[in-house]
């Protein structure tokens, strides 16, 4: 997989493209947290490490922010709690 997750601040979600699908990280920004509501990875694409990836990049990005991040989202809950590298952004 060789595209990039992007921030798409006008529709307040991270983005991944991929074979012509959109997988989507859903966010509400306010100050210095972020809080990722829900994420979507179209079915075409599942079970292909897709939604890591998207919240991988959502939270590289949150920390070159410097944000805090609320994990309201089950799957990027999940994702910080299998790996530890991301605990420090949970506010």
């Amino acid at each position: 997989m060789t595209n990039a997750v992007r921030n798409n601040p006008e529709l307040k979600r991270y983005e991944l493209d991929v074979e012509g699908h959109v997988a989507a990280a859903y966010y509400r920004l306010d100050g210095g947290v972020i809080t990722f509501v829900h994420t979507e990875v179209p079915n075409e694409l599942s079970g292909r490490g897709i939604g890591s990836a998207l919240a991988r990049g959502a939270l590289d990005d949150a920390r070159a922010q410097g944000l805090k991040v609320v994990a309201q989202c089950p799957f990027i809950g999940a994702y910080i709690a299998k790996h530890g590298e991301y605990g420090d952004l949970l506010l």
